[in-house]
């Protein structure tokens, strides 16, 4: 996995951690939720890349 699409799924990941932080502190449910989806989809495309990495060695 290439250290930039790592380091962007991370940045992904935190960015949807801190919508859905501040949609708990704001009782902004929509927001919250979409925080979630955020770092459900970094998640999913950080195990895309391992995927990837499994089959290139």
């Amino acid at each position: 996995m290439s250290a930039i699409d790592k380091a962007r799924n991370k940045a992904d990941e935190l960015a949807g951690q801190a919508k859905e932080k501040l949609g708990q502190v704001t009782g902004d449910k929509s927001q919250e939720h979409e925080g979630r989806g955020d770092q459900a989809k970094a998640n999913l495309k950080d195990a895309g890349e391992k995927v990837k990495d499994a089959f290139k060695s």
